[in-house]
Formats: structure tokens, sequence, C-alpha cells
């Protein structure tokens, strides 16, 4: 069986900067990671491009949407998928619900990544971890859709938000990127939209960087990394040994 990710993506830039390296990292281990953009983050998130003179809602949707495409062709991303949903505010139906079910089904993943619980500065990101935990336990219902293939019980990890000192979020899991930084750097690179970010999610990989180095087998003891993700698992892991 092919070994899978799913990472559930309020809006077309969401994964590259909070997971963009995780994505990377497993596709270049043989894993055939799919993403979901919930929404382009026309709205809310296209500040740069409504600057433009004749700007429109349809153009906006279709830059971020080449944006989030040559972003996830430079991460090896093996399938990605947008629901346009709208944003600002992001809102799931029912039928959003199931399509979302229906992937995770079909996908079969290992693990999977969405956002934090809680972010007031942005509240479709904390809805979107809410509905992908919500999806999870309906993909795992024998009754819903029967004749479906069920899904297992799949790790969930948090990716870091923006301000993660307001977010209630504790990462208990950093990932060593730096063999993959040039993908995600080229990734970020592709969401010209928002610029302003490069430079900051560069410094937030640096940062964990530390992070990762002073707790790999004891502080400052350890295997040294340039750059690394941070998350945090919903989950209880099972293990046969510590």
């Amino acid at each position: 069986m092919a070994k899978t990710a799913l990472i559930v993506s309020a809006h077309s830039a969401d994964f590259v900067w909070r997971c963009g390296g995780a994505i990377a990292a497993h596709a270049a281990r043989g894993y055939e990671v799919t993403v979901v953009c919930l929404s382009y983050g026309e709205r809310g998130e296209s500040a740069k491009l409504w600057k433009q003179e004749g700007m429109t809602l349809d153009k906006v949707k279709a830059g971020r949407r080449v944006e989030a495409e040559n972003a996830a062709k430079a991460l090896d991303v093996h399938d990605i998928q947008f629901f346009d949903l709208g944003d600002y505010p992001l809102e799931m139906t029912r039928e959003a619900k199931d399509r979302l079910v229906d992937v995770m089904r079909a996908v079969q993943p290992s693990f999977m990544m969405t956002h934090s619980k809680y972010d007031p500065y942005n509240t479709d990101h904390m809805y979107v971890s809410q509905w992908t935990l919500e999806c999870r336990a309906i993909a795992q219902a024998w009754g819903h859709n029967p004749g479906q293939k069920i899904l297992g019980a799949p790790q969930v990890y948090l990716f870091e938000p923006h301000q993660t000192e307001q977010m209630n979020w504790t990462p208990d899991v950093f990932l060593d990127i730096s063999d993959v930084w040039d993908k995600k750097w080229a990734a970020i690179q592709a969401m010209a939209g928002q610029e302003h970010l490069w430079h900051y999610y560069k410094n937030v990989a640096e940062n964990r960087a530390n992070h990762f180095t002073r707790n790999s087998g004891g502080q400052s003891g350890g295997r040294p990394a340039r750059y690394a993700e941070g998350f945090q698992s919903i989950y209880p892991r099972t293990v046969d040994e510590l």
C-alpha cells in the first residue's frame, strides 16, 4: 500500500507556510501527499492583488489557484484539490463536510495536518481545525455511506499558526526540513500575493531548527538542523519502546 498523508488548508497559501517542509520531506520518502484547500483566501489574504486596478473576485481566485498549484509542484504534492468555499467567512456545509470525508476515505492517510484549535486573528483557521476533527470522526463511522472503506485512526498534527503565543498552540514535535528547504523556499516564493510573509516564515523555520537541535538527544547535544517545522499532535502516539 502507498504511504499517504492529507493536509487540510483553510486558504490556498496556508499549507505552504505551515507545513511545506513536512510535505516535501515525506514526498521524498515516498509518501503521496494530498492537499485540500477549502478556499483560495480570495477576500482576506490577497490584499496585494486587490490593489491592482481592475481586479475582480474571479481574477483573484484564478491568481491564487495558480500560485497554489505552482507551490504544490515545488513541494512534490501528489494531488491538490480546491473546494472553493469562500473565505472571511469560510463556511462549511454538510455537503462540503461529506466531500472532505470522501477525500479522507479515498486517501486513507497515515497522518493528517491542519490548523491550530484557536485563532482569534483568523477564525477561518480554528473552524477548519474543528471541521477536520469532525470529518475524521465521520470517516470512521461504519454507518456513514456503508460500503466505503472507513478511515482508520490517523494522527492529526496541528501546524504552527501566526503569532503562536496568542493561539494556545504548544508544539510537541519538531521536524527537520533542512534537506528540503530549497523546495519549501521555492513554494514560498510562488505565493506572490503574500510576499510580505516570505521572510517571516523563513525566520520561523530557523527558530524551530534551534528547538529541534536542543531537543534531539539532550539539551544542545543532538543533531543540528538549519530549518525545521513544529507541530502539535492531537491524539496519543502508541509505541513499543521509548
